[in-house]
């Protein structure tokens, strides 16, 4: 049930995906054998959100710097 298989990931969906994940693990509703899974998960989810934004943020300077120019 990866959102990556489906189609490609977008920051949104990847936020959404580790705030269920994140809910689930604060109501104790995974079982130890999804746990390992799951966190490897929200880590790649994090590693691409991280970047993202960094992605995000070089782009904006750029568009910024060739405003001054």
């Amino acid at each position: 049930m990866c959102i990556m298989e489906k189609k490609k990931l977008t920051y949104k969906d990847a936020i959404t995906e580790i705030e269920e994940i994140l809910d689930k693990l604060e109501n104790e509703d995974l079982d130890v054998d999804e746990l390992a899974v799951k966190v490897k998960r929200v880590s790649q989810l994090l590693r691409f959100c991280k970047e993202k934004l960094t992605g995000t943020e070089k782009e904006i300077q750029g568009i910024i710097e060739d405003m001054g120019n």
